[in-house]
């Protein structure tokens, strides 16, 4: 099986206390270091780490990918994409500075780049639709065709799982994907996304409750849905 396909169905975000099956942390601090070290000697002329760090990466690029776009083939192009992006922009990485973080906003703004090409990314207020006194926007994603994993998933729950989670916003898309399908920390999420990490736990909130309510009753049939995330 390819290292970018998922070999199980997804672990279901709205489930507060659930764990991932899907592999290593994408922030763990034993990976943070090891890319970063990797980063460092590409950006010194080492071509081979580089395509060592592609390689312990690439999986955990293309979930992220997929979760914002949804179309597993440009999920795959897009994680491409910013692995390239990366390795022309190796000479501008600053030395000391965590890799992670820098690679993901680079991979962020292809799919953001993406969606807004294809007319897909809008513009909305998150504290309009939550409630909340929150500074930054957050978009909206139109999402076209079936669910990125309809043709590997003969789960119907999974199927459903992945309904409700494309009627997420980008924001909480990822946040739910780098806690739950990386299994990041808060501390590693909020190091991820440059944010303060109160707001990573009020973003996840708010991100559980909307996958929640767009589940609707496939929750209620599951006690252990109400379960609370005690890992920080």
């Amino acid at each position: 099986m390819s290292p970018l396909a998922p070999s199980s169905p997804p672990p279901d975000p709205s489930r507060e206390g659930a764990n991932s099956p899907l592999g290593e942390a994408y922030g763990a601090s034993s990976m943070q270091a090891d890319a970063t070290r990797l980063m460092t000697a590409a950006k010194n002329g080492d071509r081979e780490a580089f395509d060592r760090l592609v390689e312990s990466l690439r999986g955990q690029a293309f979930r992220l990918a997929v979760s914002l776009v949804g179309s597993r083939e440009d999920a795959m192009e897009l994680s491409q994409e910013a692995f390239l992006k990366t390795y022309r922009a190796r000479a501008s990485f600053r030395d000391g500075e965590p890799f992670l973080p820098w690679f993901h906003r680079i991979l962020r703004n292809c799919c953001y780049s993406f969606l807004r090409k294809r007319g897909r990314l809008r513009k909305t207020s998150l504290s309009a639709r939550a409630g909340q006194d929150e500074d930054e926007g957050d978009w909206e994603i139109a999402d076209e065709g079936p669910a990125p994993h309809d043709a590997a998933l003969a789960d119907e729950r999974a199927q459903l799982f992945w309904q409700a989670f494309r009627t997420l916003s980008a924001r909480d898309r990822e946040v739910l994907t780098l806690r739950h399908f990386q299994e990041l920390s808060y501390q590693e999420i909020a190091d991820t996304l440059s944010i303060p990490i109160g707001t990573v736990m009020s973003r996840l909130f708010h991100a559980r409750r909307r996958l929640r309510e767009a589940l609707g009753g496939l929750l209620e049939e599951d006690p252990a849905a109400t379960g609370s995330d005690s890992t920080p």
